[in-house]
């Protein structure tokens, strides 16, 4: 949407992220993500360690269940959403405001760790969102090999000549 401050950060979790539910039933997963920029400082001939920054972060429905499924404290990871400013009154009377990341995608970062990733079925947009689907059975891995073509074994789909409708040799 236009006029919205979209960033992304690299930063790591300072806790596992909180999983919640509204009085609807609606997942929400909070946490911060804490950035710290590193600089050469050619005097000392070494890195030093800017000011940090801290801060906090939601996902909702669905995504918050992966996030809070996936994802723990010292976590490396890249976010990316959109700043909003929120004020309220603390319970002293004061004004406040708040900026916080609502996270349109997250993951962990590779520069310095391995990830095994692990296609989540989806419950069709049905409301609710807990481990379980629609018919309370727990959700099932969709495939062992995540780069699978939906609907594929596993299997080498993306090798096999054929396997995009035509006889491309790939």
């Amino acid at each position: 949407m236009a006029g919205e401050t979209v960033i992304t950060v690299v930063g790591n979790l300072t806790a596992d992220p909180e999983l919640r539910y509204t009085q609807n039933g609606l997942p929400v997963a909070n946490f911060t993500i804490a950035s710290t920029s590193r600089n050469f400082d050619r005097a000392s001939n070494e890195w030093k360690d800017g000011e940090a920054l801290f801060l906090r972060a939601s996902v909702w429905r669905e995504f918050a269940e992966h996030v809070a499924g996936s994802l723990t404290k010292g976590m490396r990871v890249i976010a990316q959403g959109r700043l909003r400013q929120r004020s309220y009154q603390d319970r002293d009377g004061n004004n406040r405001t708040a900026i916080e990341l609502e996270v349109d995608e997250i993951g962990p970062s590779l520069r310095y760790a391995t990830a095994q990733v692990t296609r989540a079925a989806s419950n069709g947009g049905a409301g609710g969102g807990n481990q379980f689907g629609g018919g309370g059975q727990p959700r099932q891995q969709v495939s062992e090999e995540p780069w699978a073509t939906p609907g594929s074994t596993g299997a080498d789909a993306w090798s096999t000549p054929g396997s995009f409708g035509d006889d491309t040799p790939f």
